[in-house]
């Protein structure tokens, strides 16, 4: 009569211990492992963070360069942002896209709820009027991995072409890629 007793007391442990992922290191008892998928964050989308075009470091006269830092703050789920940041600069009906800077390498970043990230767009001011020049009003951000993009007025004098080109065409400025803020 004995034996019921502890025949019962042996199921109910091991099933508890398979309920709470226990059951040893052994092939036949279950252990509780992280799957791929939930240590994998979608990319942030322009929806889910607080863009801002910080104070910039304006270019003052045509060939000076300028620096505009720009600050995401992630305020939903967790998310990553691998790549550069995407950026056009617009006035009216023609447009410049910004690339990434050539001397630096992208890493991925995760950010939690209201951590953040910044980067910077580093541009050569162009002549005001001038044949080669684009006399932006509107810049526009994107994330990597989303197509939406969000608007900020472009205040900051016109956008230089690079060497024998236009603005529209190679406008000479780049972006940084993402960092966490305070590195």
């Amino acid at each position: 009569m004995r034996a019921i007793p502890i025949a019962v007391t042996a199921l109910v442990a091991a099933l508890t211990l398979t309920a709470c992922g226990g059951g040893g290191d052994d092939d036949g008892g279950t252990k509780a492992t992280a799957s791929p998928a939930s240590d994998a964050s979608a990319a942030c989308k322009v929806g889910q963070v607080g863009i801002e075009v910080d104070p910039a470091s304006a270019a003052p006269a045509a060939g000076d360069t300028g620096i505009v830092p720009v600050t995401i703050t992630n305020t939903g789920a967790q998310c990553t942002l691998e790549g550069f940041p995407g950026v056009g600069l617009t006035s009216g009906e023609v447009s410049a896209t910004v690339a990434g800077d050539e001397a630096a390498q992208p890493e991925k970043l995760t950010l939690a709820k209201d951590d953040t990230a910044t980067f910077t767009i580093t541009y050569v001011r162009g002549e005001a009027a001038g044949a080669g020049s684009l006399d932006a009003k509107t810049v526009q951000i994107s994330l990597p991995g989303d197509a939406a993009t969000q608007d900020f007025p472009w205040s900051y004098g016109p956008l230089a072409g690079k060497a024998g080109k236009t603005a529209a065409d190679a406008p000479d400025a780049s972006v940084s890629p993402f960092q966490h803020a305070g590195d």
